[in-house]
């Protein structure tokens, strides 16, 4: 009997934001700061106490030092007390590179971290 776990029907694999990434974003007249927990090709999911219903177009403004990144997305999922995922709808074609550049970032951030943490059981040290 196979019990492994279900397959995911991401298109990217997600990275933790670790803190550090920040979207000020609008939808439907309001305008608000959120810190953003995990992010993708795809979308991300942002922290929020009111988050928007799905279905709700939001227009989202990166706040990080790789430069400006603007993109357009759509509520895909609303978890009351916690914030909200949104699908990437567009990213304009100037700031797919600073989009790029942020995922790698935070990739090489949460790689490294990873290795930190347990490094006994790293096998990039051969141990």
């Amino acid at each position: 009997m196979y019990q492994g776990t279900a397959p995911s029907r991401r298109l990217a694999s997600r990275v933790q934001a670790s803190g550090e990434v920040w979207v000020y974003w609008q939808c439907n007249g309001r305008d608000d700061v959120s810190r953003v927990r995990d992010m993708s090709w795809g979308g991300l999911f942002l922290e929020a106490e009111k988050p928007r219903a799905p279905g709700v177009h939001a227009k989202l403004h990166f706040l990080v030092s790789d430069g400006p990144i603007r993109a357009d997305g759509v509520v895909q999922r609303a978890v009351p007390g916690s914030g909200m995922g949104l699908k990437f709808l567009s990213v304009s074609e100037k700031d797919r590179s600073q989009l790029a550049a942020l995922i790698n970032r935070l990739r090489r951030l949460s790689h490294s971290s990873e290795v930190r943490k347990d490094p006994l059981q790293n096998p990039l040290l051969g141990m």
